[in-house]
């Protein structure tokens, strides 16, 4: 099996339930999230330039991620779930993996130190 992957950046804010009042991210607070989608294909599913998917296909996601989410305030977009960086993964996920089927995980970073991924 072959894996690539390429990183997105965009920054917002949040505030995340179902923590103590005095929880740091219980508070309105924003990250400059790093965003990693994987993609995997078997060597014998490759386009025929040997991709397995052209780098270049993924603008549309980036820019879907500048639209929806860029500067946003994260609770209002994602209003189905809190928005922490395992349920940003999830959501990720299920918004792109009938667009890239070859879509086999999500990176979600809020610090240089810390990420959530699923791979279901």
């Amino acid at each position: 099996m072959l894996r690539i992957t390429k990183e997105f950046q965009f920054s917002a804010s949040h505030r995340l339930a179902h923590l103590p009042a005095d929880h740091q991210c219980a508070r309105l607070h924003g990250h400059n999230y790093v965003i990693e989608l994987a993609l995997s294909a078997a060597p014998d599913k490759l386009t025929e330039a040997g991709f397995v998917r052209d780098y270049g296909d993924l603008a549309d996601f980036k820019k879907w991620l500048d639209r929806t989410l860029d500067h946003r305030h994260l609770n209002d977009v994602v209003e189905d779930r809190n928005p922490s960086a395992e349920n940003m993964a999830m959501w990720i996920f299920a918004q792109w993996s009938e667009r890239y089927p070859e879509l086999t995980g999500v990176r979600v970073s809020e610090t240089g130190k810390t990420w959530a991924e699923y791979r279901p």
